[in-house]
């Protein structure tokens, strides 16, 4: 089984571009308070400033296609491997808010062009039969990294490195930012690429080693021909025409409904919502490593039955467990606005007594949060039951399918553009999300997880009515299933 061992190493090494981008999304969480202080900003600019990064995936995620194409999937990511550390270290060492901005700006391009060509290249070396769980190692590490980073911020915070502590949450990015550039030099080529780029010995020899559906790499290197060679299927042929048309649209549905479930506001506002719920500050932090770790152990449950259940089935579930849960959280914050209104206030008050240095004011502002905490304990303990049920709806639907089911739908030609398009999509609703997410909040918590909610009704009723299976189907054969001749 030396190329099973082969398949599995290559895909750990290029999935570790999901951790980063896990650990790079989620690390801000831990910090939006600081910048607050440290830059003077209110709920738009703070929204703004979460959403640099954002604006990065953007650009990333459009113009990671193309060299993906020219230049090969493996050299694209030793690319955002590089753009991953200068964002580590430049937003660690930001002199202004403007270089923090640009900093977090160039890790959002790694995020983006990490989230079209770890996935792609994974579904390229990978047989039918284990596509799913191969290219889903890309989502358990996103999810990996996204508890590494909220962990990371708990222990920081623990440690307590005074005002440098922000500065300390975006550093440490940089080891495994390292790590990953040295380690995709022992990973191979996409074979697709290869075949594509007309190297046809190089595709041999790593189709050899990595296994194939066909059973023979003759055969294998055959059908990837056949789905492209046609005259009219080259990679210089416009993407957007009435051929592709159908996965198009379905990259774009997925891609918007997952953003539109509120997913991000979590991710980068967590111990934000769990304090705006009348959590303390340390319990806040706490409250997110527990949702990162239900993320991460929900996924790995979706990764071992994605091939056998499907992607749709999975996304039903994840549907109806979004809506219920959204619900609940919008109910809660409806129902108990005035207490969670009272710990805000106290909280705040505490903040600025222990500013003062003053310990007579300390102590009132203490006995005060404790008695506004204690009063909206039940509703707290609603969001918070509620937000894990919602992120394992998320880990075992739009999380465990999203990544696969992009790399999937597209045929071999545009299969780049077609991820980039659904990373696109994908990264524009979410910084929409993330701008947006702390000026509805600061106006009414309910109103915002009230319209994840209706936004989850109608994924439902897409994933019902439009979705279609791609389990178990070799890539070249998805194409003829979708209409693309």
């Amino acid at each position: 089984m030396v190329g099973k061992g082969y398949l599995v190493r290559s895909t750990i090494i290029a999935a570790l571009g999901g951790l980063l981008f896990g650990f790079d999304t989620a690390v801000i969480s831990g910090t939006t308070d600081w910048l607050k202080k440290v830059y003077a900003l209110g709920p738009f600019w703070l929204g703004f400033t979460v959403a640099a990064a954002l604006i990065g995936t953007i650009v990333g995620a459009v113009v990671a296609g193309r060299p993906a194409d020219q230049y090969g999937r493996r050299t694209t990511l030793v690319a955002v491997a590089v753009l991953y550390f200068v964002s580590a270290v430049g937003s660690a060492l930001a002199w202004d808010w403007y270089s923090f901005l640009f900093f977090r700006f160039i890790g959002g391009i790694g995020v983006g062009g990490a989230s079209v060509v770890s996935p792609m290249y994974i579904a390229e070396i990978s047989p039918a039969r284990l596509r799913g769980r191969l290219v889903a190692v890309t989502q358990f590490n996103i999810v990996l990294g996204i508890l590494l980073a909220f962990f990371s911020n708990f222990v920081i915070a623990r440690i307590d490195p005074g005002s440098a502590q922000w500065r300390w949450m975006f550093g440490v990015e940089a080891v495994p930012a390292a790590a990953f550039f040295f380690l995709l030099f022992v990973t191979p080529r996409s074979p697709r690429w290869l075949v594509l780029k007309g190297r046809l010995d190089e595709a041999r020899w790593v189709l050899d080693r990595l296994g194939t559906d066909a059973g023979s790499v003759d055969q294998e290197i055959r059908e990837i021909q056949t789905s492209v060679a046609t005259a009219h299927h080259t990679l210089e042929e416009p993407f957007f025409r009435r051929a592709y048309r159908k996965p198009i649209l379905l990259a774009i549905a997925i891609a918007a409904f997952n953003q539109l479930s509120g997913i991000n506001a979590l991710m980068y506002y967590a111990p934000h919502i769990f304090r705006m719920a009348g959590a303390g500050e340390d319990s806040a932090l706490l409250q997110t490593v527990a949702v990162g770790g239900t993320n991460l152990v929900l996924t790995m449950a979706a990764m071992a039955v994605i091939d056998h259940f499907g992607r749709r089935r999975l996304m039903l579930i994840g549907s109806i467990g979004y809506i219920l849960s959204l619900g609940a959280t919008a109910w809660a914050f409806y129902a108990n606005a005035a207490e969670f209104r009272a710990a805000a206030a106290a909280a705040e008050a505490l903040d600025k007594a222990r500013e003062a240095g003053n310990q007579v004011a300390i102590q009132t502002a203490l006995d005060a949060s404790s008695a506004a905490v204690a009063a909206a304990g039940a509703g707290g303990t609603v969001v918070l039951v509620s937000l894990l049920v919602f992120i394992a709806s998320h880990a075992v639907g739009q999380g465990a399918v999203i990544w696969v089911f992009l790399s999937e739908i597209f045929p071999n030609q545009v299969r780049a553009r077609g991820q980039a398009l659904g990373s696109f999509t994908h990264w524009v609703m979410a910084a929409a999300i993330s701008w947006t997410f702390p000026l509805i909040a600061d106006w009414s918590g309910g109103h915002a997880f009230a319209f994840y909610c209706a936004m989850m009704v109608l994924q439902l009723l897409w994933v019902l009515t439009v979705m279609p299976e791609t389990k178990g189907v070799p890539l070249e054969k998805i194409q003829r299933e979708l209409g693309i001749e």
